[in-house]
C-alpha cells in the first residue's frame, strides 16, 4: 500500500487507508490467509469484515486451518495503512517505510531521541504512531509504546494519556482488557 491509499485523517499528523485486504501464507501448511477489513471510526480501530482461507496444495494441514490466527496478518499489514507527515518536512510517508528493523515500528536511534526531556512534541508524534499502528490492529498499545521506547509501563501509559488529552490520538481506541475472539 502505498501513502496515496491514506485518505482518512487520524488528528493532525496521520492518515490511514480506509480499508485493506492483505494476504499471508503458510508454505509449511500449505494454506493461504486473505483479509478484509475497514476502519470504524466508532470502534477506533479496524475491523475485519472477510477471512478467506484456501489450500494452496492438495496434501495441506487440516488441523492448521481450524488454529489460523489473524492478529499476525493484522500485525504486519497496518503499519503499511498508517501514513504520517515528518515533523518539520512536507513529506507524508508509511510507517512500514520508516520501520527500521524486523518487528520494530521505530528505530533505536528515534527511541533514544524521544525519550529525552525537551522532546515533547516529538515524543507525542512517535507514541501517536506506535499506538496507531497496534490499537488500530486491535494489539495492546501501552505494551508496544513500552518496549518500542524502552520505558516502564507506568511512562508508557503516562505518555499515551498525554498524547490523548492533546489530541494526538484522535480517531484511535483500545478496550483495555480481554479481547472478544476474532
Amino acid at each position: 500500500m502505498t501513502v496515496a491509499a491514506a485518505t482518512e485523517p487520524l488528528g493532525d499528523r496521520l492518515r490511514i487507508a480506509p480499508a485493506f485486504v492483505a494476504t499471508a501464507t503458510n508454505d509449511v501448511a500449505g494454506i493461504e490467509t486473505g483479509i478484509e477489513a475497514h476502519y470504524v471510526r466508532s470502534e477506533g480501530r479496524y475491523v475485519v469484515r472477510t477471512i478467506v482461507n484456501r489450500a494452496t496444495r492438495d496434501d495441506f494441514d487440516q488441523d492448521a486451518l481450524r488454529r489460523i490466527s489473524i492478529a499476525p496478518i493484522m500485525q504486519a499489514a497496518v503499519p503499511h495503512c498508517i501514513a504520517f507527515e515528518a515533523v518539520d518536512v512536507d513529506l507524508w510517508t508509511t510507517v512500514a517505510d520508516t520501520t527500521a528493523e524486523e518487528g520494530r515500528l521505530v528505530s533505536p536511534f528515534i527511541a533514544v531521541e524521544v525519550v529525552k526531556r525537551g522532546m515533547k512534541e516529538e515524543r507525542m508524534a512517535v507514541v501517536s504512531l506506535i499506538y496507531g499502528a497496534t490499537a488500530l490492529a486491535g494489539l495492546p498499545p501501552v505494551q508496544a509504546v513500552a518496549r518500542e521506547l524502552d520505558v516502564p509501563h507506568r511512562t508508557a501509559s503516562d505518555w499515551i494519556m498525554k498524547a490523548r488529552k492533546a489530541g494526538y490520538l484522535e480517531g484511535m481506541a483500545y478496550i483495555v482488557g480481554r479481547q472478544p475472539e476474532r
